[in-house]
């Protein structure tokens, strides 16, 4: 890190620290308005820390030309293909066409917008597990049986042998690949990604990848976009990216997707031309800003969320009955709550007896009864009470 980047990280820092309780409590968002006041927060996925000033400027000068009217988008086509493209060029190494990027209103729908154009009721779908809520959801809503690819061990690691012969035996239409994961935090490895790609190849899989939390990969590790790894394999997979997690901009809702298979891209063009909604004009103008002008803001808000995960480590270590596995992406806590005796569903007992609100584990399920995701993307003096609160409820609860 450069001495002008640890300088702005420095900045950073501070200005995160200083944030307290009675600031974030009058936030207008979901992650604290949902909870009453005497609770810490630590579910949604949603950052506690301000926007990126590029991003602020940026709206700010939109909203100052007083024209909030119909965008000037030629076919739909926004500035946030080119972009795109460009940013995985530059980031990965691999640069998809623009002219075959299509925005969405965010990650889960472009998710079950694929879905439903491109399998039929019916069609099994492969989806790493424990899983995000509403992927599963969505599966269950339209009729899409879900084939678990069961993640375990300290490596959150899965058999890829056994997810070939569950694929046969199903006869699988599809693949959800969530990478970096959620909610382990896990970032699937090259040769991980290769043995999937052989699969989805042997049996004609479409993969969809949700890669949201693609920026917020600490180092060492390394995420590899699943469509980089071969043109054949870009051919079945749609990418799905979006700035709202590394850039804290979930309420501009707006996402963007590599769409390599020519039969999805056909059947989307073929579809009404409002069914699926647009972006809006301050969504788009906040993502190209994100990812144009705000890489040196991410990498100090990366240096602040590494803190905190050693923080949650170093924290829970040795506790007994609290397995804490540092994630490899995301800022999010997958926390193996099962030896504390609090039945499947420990977020529920912290709340209660600790006044702190983690996700659930059994939303996660098949594989979540027993955890707790805790979301450490706070500031640091808010991150360490509710830990402390964490610790309390836990320690009532061997007293039991």
């Amino acid at each position: 890190m450069s001495t002008t980047t640890t300088g702005r990280a420095d900045t950073l820092d501070r200005q995160f620290d200083a944030m307290d309780l009675s600031r974030l409590r009058a936030r207008p968002g979901a992650k604290w308005r949902c909870t009453p006041p005497d609770v810490l927060p630590a579910w949604v996925a949603d950052m506690d820390f301000p926007v990126p000033p590029p991003v602020l400027a940026a709206l700010r000068a939109a909203l100052d030309t007083g024209d909030l009217g119909y965008p000037d988008w030629p076919s739909g086509a926004t500035p946030v293909r080119e972009v795109l493209s460009e940013r995985m060029a530059a980031r990965h190494g691999w640069r998809p066409p623009p002219h075959e990027i299509r925005e969405f209103a965010n990650v889960t729908q472009a998710v079950q917008v694929i879905l439903q154009t491109a399998t039929a009721p019916g069609d099994p779908v492969a989806i790493h597990v424990p899983a995000f809520r509403p992927l599963l959801a969505g599966l269950s809503t339209m009729n899409r049986p879900m084939v678990p690819i069961a993640l375990s061990g300290a490596g959150w690691e899965f058999d890829a042998d056994r997810f070939a012969r569950d694929v046969a035996a199903t006869g699988c239409r599809a693949l959800i690949l969530v990478n970096p994961h959620n909610p382990t935090g896990r970032v699937f490895t090259r040769a991980e990604l290769a043995a999937l790609a052989a699969v989805a190849e042997r049996h004609d899989l479409l993969v969809i990848s949700d890669e949201v939390h693609a920026d917020l990969t600490y180092a060492p590790g390394e995420h590899v976009p699943f469509a980089s790894l071969h043109p054949d394999v870009a051919a079945r997979t749609v990418t799905v990216a979006s700035a709202s997690k590394a850039f804290n901009l979930a309420g501009m809702r707006v996402a963007a997707c590599h769409i390599g298979p020519r039969r999805v891209r056909e059947a989307l063009a073929a579809a009404p031309p409002e069914l699926y909604g647009a972006v809006s004009l301050l969504g788009v103008t906040a993502t190209v800003a994100a990812w144009t002008s705000c890489d040196d803001w991410l990498a100090g808000v990366l240096a602040y969320l590494d803190g905190n995960r050693r923080l949650v480590d170093e924290t829970l270590a040795g506790v007994p009955g609290i397995v804490s596995y540092p994630p490899q992406a995301t800022y999010l806590s997958w926390l193996d709550l099962t030896g504390l005796g609090m039945g499947p569903d420990p977020a529920a007992r912290l709340l209660r007896d600790g006044r702190v609100l983690l996700s659930s584990g059994p939303d996660f399920n098949p594989g979540g009864d027993g955890f707790a995701r805790l979301n450490f993307a706070a500031p640091r003096p808010v991150l360490r009470r509710t830990l402390e609160r964490l610790l309390d409820a836990t320690a009532q609860a061997g007293r039991c």
